[in-house]
């Protein structure tokens, strides 16, 4: 007896009825007891993702090395510099300083420019959908509480997900490049009713495709859904965790600003490219990852994995189980 009490004493991992368990509600204190606690995880996954940003790098260093020619954006520019040539005032001045600024517009006169160009896009948008399935699975896990293994459960994500979500990638891609295209076209062609409405549409798609992002990948890997079920029920999450869609954009924003002061507080003196680019590209992906897969993961618990764990335990208590009627089946990449 003296025995098994002093073992009782010494086990840390007995149940006692007085023992404190950790409450892993997912607010937004648990968020940032979490994110301190897997923060050195995070800067290793985002390493695994800096493919993500290293096409987009490349692309800028082509774009800051080729020839540029300054062009003009508004039409009071060349009366104004007329003006300020034949005599400067203050006035005009301040006016040719207000209206004055250029645009860099390259000129890609090269083949080796277009050649540059085009590998990154390309692989930027064959290996996006793998890319975003591997970091997610990961993220899920991490905000699960799992055990997680980097480097295999990247890849295991990849492999037992790759055709779907190459595809999954690729539209996501085109879906993305469209909207950014598509608010640049109309922003510089606002002025008429009509321009100024699908510039307003495209910038309400774009942020409703901001927050469905936020559930297409956790969706591919946990659930057997076909592309048109996974962007569909993206939308429909959409609505449904609003008040955690709202509170991740936030997160998302404020890291962002974050960084962006950092870069613009260390300009002035000349760290720019040294510290100011490689600082955010050793969290920021995976941090921005994280703060997104928190926000949508307890969404998607509540509405179509807890109503198959409750409906799942009914059914064991009796003889002839009935099929359990949910909108989706459960994915064989889910661990559970």
């Amino acid at each position: 007896m003296k025995r098994h009490l002093l073992y009782n004493f010494f086990n840390g991992s007995r149940d006692r009825p007085d023992a404190k368990r950790e409450d892993t509600t997912p607010t937004l204190r648990y968020f940032f007891k979490l994110l301190a606690r897997k923060f050195w995880r995070l800067l290793s996954l985002n390493l695994m993702m800096l493919p993500l940003s290293l096409p987009l790098l490349a692309a800028v260093m082509i774009y800051t090395n080729v020839h540029t020619t300054p062009t003009q954006q508004s039409a009071l520019f060349a009366p104004l510099f007329g003006a300020s040539m034949i005599e400067s005032t203050p006035k005009s001045d301040f006016l040719l300083d207000l209206f004055g600024a250029q645009w860099l517009v390259p000129s890609y006169n090269t083949t080796g420019t277009y050649v540059g160009i085009g590998i990154c896009i390309a692989f930027l948008a064959l290996t996006f959908g793998w890319q975003n399935i591997g970091s997610t699975y990961i993220l899920r896990g991490l905000v699960r509480g799992d055990a997680v293994f980097l480097g295999p459960d990247y890849f295991y994500a990849i492999k037992r997900n790759w055709k779907q979500g190459f595809f999954l990638g690729l539209i996501d891609f085109i879906i993305l490049f469209l909207l950014g295209f598509d608010i640049l076209y109309f922003y510089f062609r606002t002025g008429s009713f009509f321009m100024d409405v699908m510039f307003f549409a495209s910038c309400a798609l774009a942020i409703l495709y901001f927050f469905m992002r936020f559930y297409l990948y956790l969706l591919q890997i946990t659930f057997h859904l076909s592309i048109r079920k996974i962007l569909k029920n993206a939308l429909i999450f959409t609505t449904l965790g609003i008040k955690r869609n709202l509170m991740g954009a936030l997160g998302l924003i404020l890291l962002t600003a974050i960084n962006i002061g950092f870069v613009l507080l260390i300009a002035p003196t000349g760290g720019l490219l040294g510290v100011g680019l490689i600082l955010p590209l050793l969290h920021y992906l995976a941090v921005a990852g994280f703060i997104q897969v928190y926000a949508a993961y307890p969404v998607i618990d509540r509405y179509m994995i807890a109503p198959y764990r409750k409906a799942g335990d009914a059914n064991e208590e009796t003889e002839n189980p009935e099929p359990i009627e949910a909108p989706d089946e459960p994915s064989s990449t889910d661990p559970e």
